[in-house]
């Protein structure tokens, strides 16, 4: 396996303009929408925000909450979840497209995921008076890309925490969550320097130095979740290895649960937020097998 390597200059350029360059692709373009997304704060911080996309209609719709990556830093924006938020919403699921406090500008541990929690929490009342009560609270999933993979899996664990934990007591239940290429196994990130050092960043420390954040932060330390959880992760994908959706699905196999990992062939770390490339297409399946699954249930 080739080692992964941080995040160049490069991608940080090709993180920035992907949203432009998603413009002009033509397979499976969204159907067309309502109107422009409504964007609603959840708190006070300028990054306690979040973009509300609704389908056409009246009718009542499931939801997907839209993580974005970029290994937790600050320079990488939800913006970056757009052109998977504008598919999910013409295709008939309200897009729920979070921004939070990132390394660099007030985020990390344990304010990142406080955030996170609060921003699927606002579903209940600010995002539900926004789009006039036309969303299913029963039917809530998680899409997360990279570092919002982490987070995306983490928010389906959160009634696994303790009393007293980031995030602990939902307020909203998730019924599933997507990883795109996540890191969700922080030990081991920790262990390979993923995204040099990011991990770290993110946590506070080491493992051994911080243990107990660990505990509640990594998403392979909260198993078992008991919904579905599908993995969708390239195989020419250098920034994530692999290992990370393999080794959660182990652990998450030995303590009872069910997980999918999706591999697609030939995909690299980014193509999973184009819906235009097969990567996406199949995380934006996964989703609707989720929320599908949530209706029979």
């Amino acid at each position: 396996m080739v080692s992964p390597r941080p995040l160049s200059r490069r991608d940080l350029l090709r993180l920035a303009g992907i949203t432009a360059l998603l413009s002009a692709c033509t397979p499976r373009r969204p159907q067309p929408l309502a109107g422009r997304p409504i964007t609603i704060g959840y708190g006070s911080d300028p990054s306690q925000v979040a973009d509300l996309y609704l389908p056409s209609g009246t009718a009542t719709v499931p939801v997907a909450v839209v993580i974005h990556g970029g290994y937790w830093q600050k320079e990488y924006g939800y913006d970056l979840g757009v052109p998977l938020a504008e598919v999910l919403a013409g295709e008939g699921v309200a897009a729920w497209n979070i921004e939070y406090r990132r390394v660099g500008n007030g985020g990390g541990w344990p304010a990142s995921f406080e955030d996170v929690a609060a921003a699927i929490d606002a579903l209940a009342d600010k995002a539900q008076a926004a789009a006039g009560g036309r969303l299913d609270l029963s039917r809530v999933a998680t899409l997360g890309h990279s570092a919002g993979g982490t987070f995306a899996v983490w928010a389906a664990a959160r009634g696994r925490l303790p009393v007293g934990a980031p995030g602990a007591r939902p307020v909203v239940r998730v019924a599933g969550a997507v990883s795109q290429a996540g890191v969700l196994n922080l030990r081991a990130g920790a262990a390979a320097g993923l995204g040099g050092g990011a991990v770290q960043s993110l946590v506070g420390g080491e493992p051994a130095q911080v243990p107990k954040r660990y505990a509640m932060a990594d998403p392979v330390a909260l198993v078992p979740l008991g919904v579905p959880v599908t993995l969708v992760h390239g195989t020419l994908d250098f920034v994530v290895p692999m290992d990370q959706s393999e080794s959660y699905v182990a652990a998450a196999v030995a303590a009872g649960d069910h997980p999918k990992l999706v591999r697609v062939d030939g995909a690299d770390h980014f193509a999973l937020i184009d819906p235009g490339q097969p990567a996406g297409r199949a995380s934006l399946d996964a989703v609707r097998e989720i929320l599908n699954h949530a209706l029979r249930s």
